[in-house]
């Protein structure tokens, strides 16, 4: 039997973290825990199932450089919910800027996508129903594992 990978955490570099915390908990509704004091200083970020930790990046970042910039596009984070509607109506009711209404995609997910107090852009969504949950190439095959 092979060995099972049962979760991800996002760890996001912040140029202020305290500034981004704030942000995740009154925009995104994350609840946050601070764990300042430890060795490796960082706060998570919890809401439902998900956990982002962040970590304060070099004094000398003052800036982040998401995917999107970096590589022309590309989420800096994705996101698995069924409630899309519901949850995009959530946040831009709190002011989140959202850079990609809810849609379908061409790979069949259902999703939208915000950019968050830091330029980082987290996708929200899932596979519409009936399309196969797999790891898939470029052209759809089936990763060999």
């Amino acid at each position: 039997m092979r060995a099972r990978i049962c979760h991800s955490h996002p760890v996001f570099p912040c140029p202020d973290i305290r500034r981004t915390a704030a942000y995740y908990r009154d925009v995104l509704g994350f609840t946050v825990v601070e764990y300042l004091d430890a060795a490796e200083p960082h706060i998570c970020l919890y809401r439902d199932g998900v956990e982002i930790i962040l970590t304060q990046a070099k004094a000398d970042r003052s800036f982040v450089l998401p995917n999107h910039e970096l590589y022309g596009y590309g989420c800096d984070a994705y996101l698995i919910t069924d409630e899309q509607a519901a949850l995009q109506q959530e946040f831009m009711d709190k002011g989140a800027r959202i850079v990609r209404p809810l849609h379908k995609t061409d790979y069949h997910n259902r999703e939208f996508v915000l950019e968050d107090i830091d330029g980082r852009w987290l996708g929200f969504g899932i596979k519409e129903e009936g399309q196969a949950q797999r790891n898939t190439g470029k052209s759809g095959e089936a990763l060999e594992q």
